[in-house]
């Protein structure tokens, strides 16, 4: 069926070449969108508009024909009439939906009461020779079409935009969150810096990179991970607060929340700890929530989050203690892996260590975590990164911000001490040595930077795509970006 209506498509596109009518225009000079138009209407006004947009409805009726015009900001209602358009009037039955128009006409209302452009000059700017899956209106204005298959519309991208409005208002809201991030930094004296992509050593999270084979240099690079390590290089240096909005990739497999390729914003602080960074977050998302929704709950899952500061704060080792039934200063990795079990995890003889402990934060701890909550002062096994906590060696200062069940930001007071960190590294070596492919490799570079001296700093790492998810109320990863990692076709 649809190759029989792109036969006919592409013989509307003949027609139209033997006609002498370019199917595809240089360009349209607009007027204004449709809303602005709409809504400076007053009945009697007779000022000509030129617009241009897409065909997203057309239903003749012989000598007059009714259409939409839908372009950024919404849609308009067109009026063609054959004694006012004269031999233009002939080029409709050369139109589909998707059609990319320009029309020039004044506003007038009709006699059901809707505002309604009268077009007096019509042009063809583009032929869509593909039909849109444009689907069909309810009588409440919700589109119904064949694009509703979820994978679809991710690797069609560019058709699930042009047919859904409501898709595009997910990406215009993730520029807001994005844009409000980079204005909160700036207006604090943050400097926005760029780090690279491809770096010889990974670091900065556990995760497993990908690779790629540098010719020139006959060397292996990979593509970043976190922006962490190199952000704080820049603080040795003295560029005492900086930032960085930029794409990280991880190795890893793609749910709901995950995708090989995402958004990160980190900012690092000299002179400032883990609370002081606390506190910044919190002001940062509080402030993002009321940017894009307009105040400061949000109705999710039947719950109402609450934004309203401050938020909670938990501590770690209670938090496993309460939901886990177990003590973190005195279990064994016996005593963890059976509570795994009880819980129904299969493969928990593959967890140990600090791995272990993070499965068992994972599943007991998380899922309790609704509403915003800071989570503070982890083991010192799952933060390589992160001082001690100041009066408990066993511990360092870090926090995690989790809403919904799902960690947004983290943070640490930034380990600072060159040797603390080889030791750190070196034991992430041994790690690493018992099978845990994700363990940290020792970064010499990045030693070396340490000593020539790291001031005392606070860094945030927040994830961007899970914040937009949150805001815009999508249940996956892949409906907050454009482009998402998807198996070839």
């Amino acid at each position: 069926m649809s190759g029989f209506v792109e036969a006919a498509r592409r013989e509307k596109l003949a027609e139209l070449a033997r006609r002498g009518i370019p199917a595809f225009a240089y360009r349209f000079e607009r007027t204004g969108l449709a809303r602005g138009a709409l809504d400076a209407y007053r009945d009697g006004d007779e000022t000509a508009h030129r617009l241009a947009g897409r065909i997203i409805l057309l239903r003749g009726m012989g000598k007059t024909t009714f259409a939409h015009l839908e372009d950024a900001s919404g849609k308009i209602q067109l009026y063609f009439k054959a004694d006012l358009l004269g031999d233009s009037y002939e080029l409709l039955k050369l139109l589909d939906l998707g059609d990319v128009i320009g029309v020039r006409g004044p506003l007038f209302r009709t006699k059901t009461g809707e505002v309604t452009l009268r077009v007096e000059e019509l042009a063809l700017l583009a032929k869509s020779l593909r039909p849109l899956p444009l689907g069909k209106e309810d009588a409440q204005g919700v589109r119904h079409g064949e694009l509703s298959d979820p994978e679809l519309r991710a690797r069609q991208r560019y058709a699930d935009l042009a047919a859904h409005p409501e898709a595009r208002d997910v990406f215009r809201a993730r520029a807001r969150v994005v844009s409000y991030i980079r204005r909160f930094l700036d207006e604090r004296g943050y400097l926005e810096v760029e780090t690279p992509v491809l770096q010889p050593l990974y670091g900065g999270a556990a995760a497993t990179p990908f690779t790629a084979f540098y010719e020139a240099l006959g060397a292996t690079f990979y593509l970043r991970i976190a922006d962490e390590l190199y952000l704080k290089r820049c603080i040795v240096g003295g560029l005492e607060k900086v930032y960085e909005i930029g794409h990280d990739f991880r190795n890893e497999g793609v749910d709901r929340w995950h995708n090989p390729e995402f958004t990160m914003a980190e900012w690092y602080e000299a002179y400032a700890d883990y609370e002081d960074m606390l506190a910044l977050t919190e002001a940062m998302v509080a402030g993002v929530a009321a940017e894009v929704t307009g105040g400061d709950t949000l109705e999710r899952g039947g719950m109402t989050l609450s934004f309203r500061r401050p938020f909670a704060r938990r501590d770690f080792y209670e938090l496993v203690r309460e939901t886990a039934g177990v003590d973190l200063t005195t279990a064994d990795d016996g005593a963890l892996r059976a509570a795994l079990r009880r819980r129904g995890v299969d493969d928990a003889d593959r967890y140990s260590g600090a791995k272990l402990m993070d499965e068992v934060f994972k599943t007991f701890a998380e899922p309790t975590l609704v509403q915003p909550t800071f989570v503070l002062n982890h083991p010192v096994a799952l933060s390589p990164l992160a001082k001690r906590k100041r009066g408990d060696a066993t511990r360092v200062e870090r926090w995690e911000l989790f809403i919904q069940g799902r960690e947004i930001a983290n943070a640490f007071s930034e380990l600072n001490d060159p040797d603390e960190q080889r030791q750190r590294f070196e034991e992430q070596t041994r790690f690493r040595e018992q099978g845990d492919a994700e363990a940290h490799r020792i970064d010499e570079d990045y030693l070396r930077a340490l000593e020539y001296g790291l001031p005392p700093t606070g860094g945030v790492g927040l994830g961007v795509d899970r914040l937009v998810m949150l805001l815009t109320d999508r249940a996956n990863i892949r409906d907050v970006i454009l482009f998402p990692m998807l198996k070839p076709e």
